[in-house]
């Protein structure tokens, strides 16, 4: 991977294999997974699998998510997690099912000193509202889901470098791109001035592939093609 990049990659997933695959790469700086991340590889007992997590990543940051839809549970559960580890945060959502700010809740959490992932964040008031929040001598990470944007039809870009200035106002916040669709959104992100991407397993194994000959790449795909073809009997 080039090394003039600035960026941290933070793996995403709900694997422990993945995590610990992740973290011996030394590629990944942090972590970080969310509750249908964890529903799709099985889990069922929350705090259990985020234990097995913790030993997994072997001190590095990882975040993990409330899951109540009140903002008194949502505390209560914040509280507990924080509890877990040094380098846990605790992601928060930006609203509520009903879509009821969570600014107010992030602030008193932030005040109380606990680390913070802000999720689901989608628009630069949003990006406002929480650098407002946040206290400035606790860490806070404030991601902001560019690959949905971009799922809109709409160029994440201009936004996510906007957003990165609004993040400098506290020293301690940092700007994550989240949901990623390609590698080249690392590199975008990297020129945003974003601290942070996280990346899935797929995107961790395309890294190889930085800097390839175009031309060699080219041969790749139509050997693949040809394999493929051969492999499935095809014949006219």
């Amino acid at each position: 991977m080039a090394h003039s990049l600035k960026i941290d990659l933070y793996a995403d997933g709900a694997d422990i294999r993945d995590m610990v695959a992740a973290r011996d790469s030394g590629i990944v700086k942090g972590f970080t997974t969310n509750p249908t991340l964890m529903r799709k590889s099985g889990i069922s007992d929350y705090e259990s699998f985020a234990r097995d997590a913790l030993k997994a990543v072997s001190g590095l940051p990882i975040s993990f998510e409330v899951f109540a839809d009140e903002f008194d549970e949502m505390e209560r559960q914040a509280k507990r997690i924080t509890t877990w580890g040094e380098g846990v945060f605790v992601k928060i959502p930006i609203t509520n099912t009903r879509g009821h700010s969570s600014i107010d809740l992030i602030r008193r959490l932030s005040s109380a000193g606990i680390k913070l992932n802000i999720t689901a964040i989608l628009t630069l008031d949003q990006v406002r509202c929480v650098v407002d929040a946040v206290d400035s001598k606790v860490p806070a990470i404030v991601s902001v889901f560019a690959g949905r944007i971009a799922d809109t039809g709409r160029d994440p870009v201009p936004l996510m470098t906007e957003a990165a200035a609004i993040v400098r106002k506290k020293p301690k916040a940092q700007l994550l791109w989240a949901s990623p669709r390609e590698l080249l959104n690392i590199f975008q992100a990297d020129a945003c001035g974003c601290h942070i991407i996280t990346v899935t397993s797929d995107i961790l194994k395309k890294l190889a592939m930085v800097g390839k000959s175009l031309e060699d790449l080219s041969l790749d795909t139509v050997k693949m093609f040809y394999s493929d073809a051969a492999a499935a009997g095809f014949k006219l």
